[in-house]
C-alpha cells in the first residue's frame, strides 16, 4: 500500500504540459478546482472528465499511475459516497428504503469530485519538478512580501515537505520489511492491536526523519544559505504564448461549467 502513494513524485518529460510555466500550472489547478466545485450537473462533470483525460493524454501520464496514486484514497472516497448515499433526503428508490435517487446522484457526483480533485493535483506534481514548483509558487506569492510574509521560507518548506514524501514512504517500507523479517505481524488482530504493532515502525521512522532533517540543515548552512534575500535563480521563468493559451482555456472551462450549471445541463 505504501508503494502506491505517488504524491510528490515527478516524471520527467518533454510534453506541452511539462513545458508550461509552473505559475501557469498552479493557476490552472486553482481554476480547475473552482470549476470542479461549481459543477452541479452531469454535463459539467462529463466536461471535466473529458478535460482531465485530455490533460493526461497530452502529458503522457498513464491511467495506471493515476489509479496507483488513488488506491490509498479509495477508503475515503467510498466512505464519502456511503455517507451521501444514506443521509440524503429525497424520493426513495423503493417504498420503505432509506436510499433515495437524490442520494445515489449525490454519492456518484461526490466520488467523481474527489477523484478528479486528486487526479488534478497528481497531474501538477507529476509534470512539475519540486524546484520549478517552488520558484513558481514563490513568484505568485511575491506580493505578500510587502506584508512581511516570509514567502521564500514558506515555499521552501512546502517544497521540501513535498520532495521528501517519497523518501519517507520508501524509508517506512524498508522498516516494515525489516520488522516483518523479525517476525512482526501488522495484518492480524483488532484495530488496537494493529495500532500497537505500528510502534516499532514509528520510533525508527521518527529517528530517521530527525537525522535526515539535521543533515539537510547542516548541508544548507555549509553552502551559506541565509534565506531568500539576494538569491538568484539558475532558470528565469518566463511566460510563453502556450501559457497564455492554457490560461485562456482554463478560464473557458470555468465559464463553460457555469453555463452548464445555469441551464441545468
Amino acid at each position: 500500500m505504501l508503494k502506491d502513494i505517488t504524491l510528490g513524485q515527478y516524471f520527467p518529460g518533454d510534453t506541452p504540459v511539462h513545458r508550461l510555466d509552473p505559475r501557469t500550472k498552479l493557476i490552472l489547478l486553482v481554476l480547475y478546482i473552482v470549476a470542479l466545485f461549481q459543477a452541479k450537473t452531469w454535463g459539467a462533470y462529463l466536461l471535466l472528465i473529458l478535460v482531465t483525460a485530455v490533460c493526461m493524454a497530452v502529458s503522457h501520464i498513464s491511467p495506471k499511475n493515476i489509479f496507483k496514486g488513488l488506491k490509498p484514497m479509495l477508503f475515503v472516497i467510498a466512505l464519502t459516497a456511503l455517507l451521501n448515499l444514506f443521509y440524503t433526503e429525497g424520493t426513495p428508490v423503493r417504498e420503505g428504503w432509506i436510499i433515495t435517487w437524490e442520494g445515489i446522484d449525490r454519492a456518484v457526483k461526490m466520488m467523481l469530485r474527489i477523484t478528479l480533485l486528486i487526479t488534478g493535483t497528481f497531474l501538477l506534481t507529476y509534470t512539475t519538478s519540486p524546484m520549478a514548483l517552488t520558484d513558481g509558487l514563490e513568484l505568485l506569492l511575491k506580493p505578500l512580501k510587502k506584508l512581511k510574509v516570509p514567502v521564500h521560507e514558506m515555499t521552501l518548506m512546502m517544497s521540501m515537505a513535498l520532495r521528501f514524501i517519497p523518501t519517507l514512504i520508501e524509508e517506512t517500507d524498508k522498516i516494515m520489511s525489516a520488522q516483518k523479517a523479525r517476525g512482526a505481524d501488522f495484518e492480524t488482530g483488532n484495530l488496537i492491536q494493529r495500532a500497537k504493532a505500528l510502534l516499532p515502525i514509528l520510533v525508527p521512522l521518527f529517528v530517521s526523519s530527525f537525522r535526515r532533517a539535521d543533515e539537510l540543515a547542516v548541508a544548507m548552512e555549509s553552502r551559506c544559505y541565509h534565506g531568500g534575500e539576494g538569491r538568484t535563480r539558475m532558470t528565469q521563468l518566463k511566460y510563453g504564448k502556450n501559457d497564455y493559451y492554457a490560461l485562456f482555456l482554463g478560464l473557458l472551462l470555468v465559464a463553460a461549467v457555469n453555463v452548464l450549471r445555469h441551464y441545468g445541463l
